[in-house]
Formats: C-alpha cells, structure tokens, sequence
C-alpha cells in the first residue's frame, strides 16, 4: 500500500480527528479511504447517468414544457 502526506488546515485535521473518535473508522487514513471510495462511486453514477441520458436520444418536448414540468413537480425536503 502506497503512502501519501496530505496537509490540511486546522479545522479540517479536527473534523477528521472527530470522525475518528466517533468510532466509526479506526484512523484517519480509514475515514479519508471511505471519503474517496464515495466518491468515486459518485463519479461513476453521475457518468453512468449521462451516458443515460446521451444514448435516450432527443426529446420531443419544448424547453418551456420541460420547464414548467420541473416546477411543478414536488420538492423532497
């Protein structure tokens, strides 16, 4: 396994240091581990839903209709 030295600001070395002692992760490479593993399966979604959305092809409706679709549709919370 690879080593890396990352310098953070105060206020984010305490936010880690908390993460740690919360009990959830056992040190802070393990929280910084977990940080990049969602990320990069945010990544993966968010490509995975714009190759969706290339390969639907093109819509039929107009923009305005599009637009007042999404603003009438209910927000979640």
């Amino acid at each position: 396994m690879a080593t890396m030295n990352v310098s953070l600001p105060d206020p984010m070395r305490e936010w880690v240091d908390a993460q740690v002692r919360g009990g959830q992760y056992a040190n802070a490479s393990d929280y910084i581990r977990d940080l990049i593993r969602h990320d990069q399966r945010r990544q993966q979604e968010l490509r995975a839903a714009i190759e969706e959305g290339l390969s639907s092809g093109r819509s039929g409706r107009k923009v305005e209709d599009i637009m007042a679709a999404a603003k009438a549709r209910p927000r979640n919370g």
